[in-house]
């Protein structure tokens, strides 16, 4: 295997030391702030070494490609962008702070989703739509490095879904933007241009995302070797399970410890030298 190693700031120092833990072959730049320790062997003091150095590593496959795969699935809130859009929606109405902390206690797993956005969206009732257009056109940013990845995914061939429990005013924006082929959202109930507090069928949540996840899937005749996930939520655990690759992004400690790997220091562009791709 080698040894992918990415970080804002990477020290030759730390670079030796994780060559000597892993008997490496060889350490070479990728790129300014990655570097590929070849024919390493894993030592369980490497994630330690890698966390004192604010260092992101992962073991990969040397042969592994990204056109290898045919599908890449990802979360939207605090993933493909910064933002919680249902947190932003609720600051227009004074009540960020509020909503925001159930939203982080679902985000950790600590309490039920459907229950915890019921909550949040009544919240948003009388808002008029011309809020959800001020959110999208002021406050959702993309993460960076999420344009390179989606590039690279797209040249090599591999499908894009996009899952959320956010809402289709934002995901539909974005699937047209950003070219994606897929995405599916919670759809917020508009009545007269005004929200009513409701949401229009069923809630998009954790089986729903895993849900939408398998029916591309079988769609597309493909493997779970051939997907990759990539989530930051408590609530993106079940369709990362339906991975063959499964990333956590700047992710809740409840997830970082059940993917394949965690991304906590480098942007969504980070994802790419774990598949040999720049």
């Amino acid at each position: 295997m080698n040894l992918i190693v990415q970080g804002s700031e990477v020290e030759t120092g730390d670079l030796k030391t994780l060559a000597k833990l892993t008997g490496a072959s060889g350490i070479e730049q990728v790129t300014p702030r990655t570097f590929r320790l070849t024919d390493a062997q894993q030592d369980p003091a490497v994630p330690a070494v890698c966390e004192g150095a604010k260092l992101d590593c992962g073991y990969v496959p040397p042969e592994r490609r990204l056109a290898d795969y045919r599908l890449l699935v990802m979360d939207m809130d605090s993933t493909l962008i910064t933002i919680e859009t249902i947190d932003e929606l609720a600051d227009l109405v004074g009540l960020k702070k509020e909503v925001a902390s159930i939203t982080e206690a679902a985000m950790r797993g600590e309490i039920e989703y459907n229950d915890s956005l019921r909550r949040r969206v009544a919240v948003l009732k009388d808002l008029g739509e011309d809020a959800l257009q001020r959110v999208y056109d002021e406050r959702v940013k993309l993460t960076p490095g999420a344009e390179k990845l989606l590039a690279a995914a797209q040249s090599a061939g591999v499908k894009t879904l996009l899952v959320s429990g956010g809402f289709t005013y934002v995901t539909d924006r974005l699937k047209a933007r950003l070219k994606l082929d897929y995405a599916r959202s919670n759809r917020l109930e508009l009545v007269d241009g005004r929200l009513t507090g409701g949401i229009v069928g069923e809630i998009v949540n954790a089986d729903g995302k895993r849900e939408a996840l398998i029916e591309i899937r079988d769609q597309l005749r493909i493997a779970r070797e051939q997907i990759i996930g990539i989530g930051d939520g408590a609530n993106d655990l079940k369709f990362m399970g339906e991975c063959g690759v499964s990333i956590a992004y700047h992710a809740k400690p409840i997830v970082r410890g059940q993917t394949t790997y965690a991304l906590n220091y480098v942007d969504l562009s980070g994802v790419l030298p774990l598949f040999n791709a720049q």
